[in-house]
């Protein structure tokens, strides 16, 4: 459990140096999202403002995407909305942790969260070393990434003609099969994304045969759709699998030793109070 009500600077400072790796990574997808936008109609401005404002990057591209192809708000806010929603169970995890913060620091907390973010947060609270002053600067650092990138992007485009000759169309489907290859860690996760591809081929194929409905609600049926079938074919635990996963992050042989010296100073301790 971490608390407190005023940030201190130091570790806000030590979560900055953590999220270094985040701001790096967010550099390039927020270039991509910056031309994007500007490709689709979005002034510099306003690709930057949607950034600054929503901090969600894959939400972003969903939203992008769907208010492209139909031009409807509602279709694109729900697309996004679906998207975003394992951003409430990242909020309820953390929440566990966080006690007696006031109202702006836990709202900042709330809104920095992305999947990033609350992996090297999550790391942090296991090894004692998280405050909500670090996490604040996690959050901070990953949301200045965002920004800067979707800032190169939009308004390095303004000086680009062709924006289709650097295959930035591409872009919303290339991040998204690298993200099912990085994060998908067991066998739930590999399933619900295969098939949510296979839902989308045959509503396609569908509309080919007649099927009268928008391209637009395509991810949004495949995803609700595998993410359901999922939960009810695959339901078992899958605690073991997470657990060697757990085991091959850098860092957990130490935590791993240290749990085991603790197990056993533990037994030696209770030992001697058995003794007579």
């Amino acid at each position: 459990m971490v608390t407190g009500g005023s940030i201190d600077w130091g570790e806000f400072r030590a979560g900055v140096r953590s999220g270094i790796p985040i701001f790096l990574g967010y550099l390039p997808i927020g270039i991509a999202f910056g031309m994007l936008a500007v490709s689709y109609g979005f002034s510099p401005f306003q690709a930057i403002l949607t950034s600054a404002l929503v901090l969600s990057g894959s939400g972003q591209f969903v939203a992008l995407s769907t208010l492209a192809l139909s031009g409807s708000v509602i279709a694109s806010v729900l697309a996004s909305t679906v998207v975003n929603l394992r951003y409430a169970l990242l909020s309820v995890t953390l929440s566990a942790h966080l006690h007696g913060l006031k109202m702006r620091i836990l709202a900042w907390l709330g809104f920095t969260i992305t999947d990033e973010s609350f992996a090297i947060n999550s790391a942090e609270i296991r090894e004692l070393r998280a405050s909500p002053s670090s996490m604040l600067g996690v959050g901070t650092t990953s949301w200045l990434g965002w920004i800067t990138g979707t800032s190169i992007g939009a308004i390095g485009s303004q000086h680009m003609s062709d924006l289709s000759a650097f295959g930035i169309h591409f872009a919303m489907p290339a991040m998204y099969a690298a993200l099912f290859i990085a994060l998908a860690n067991n066998r739930k996760q590999i399933y619900c994304g295969i098939g949510a591809g296979f839902f989308v081929m045959a509503l396609y194929g569908l509309n080919l045969l007649g099927l009268q409905l928008e391209i637009y609600w395509y991810a949004v049926i495949a995803a609700i759709a595998a993410a359901t079938i999922a939960v009810i074919i695959l339901p078992e635990n899958e605690s073991a699998e997470e657990a060697l996963i757990t085991a091959s992050e850098p860092g957990a042989d130490t935590r791993i030793s240290s749990a085991a010296q603790s197990t056993k100073a533990d037994k030696a301790t209770k030992a001697e109070e058995d003794t007579p």
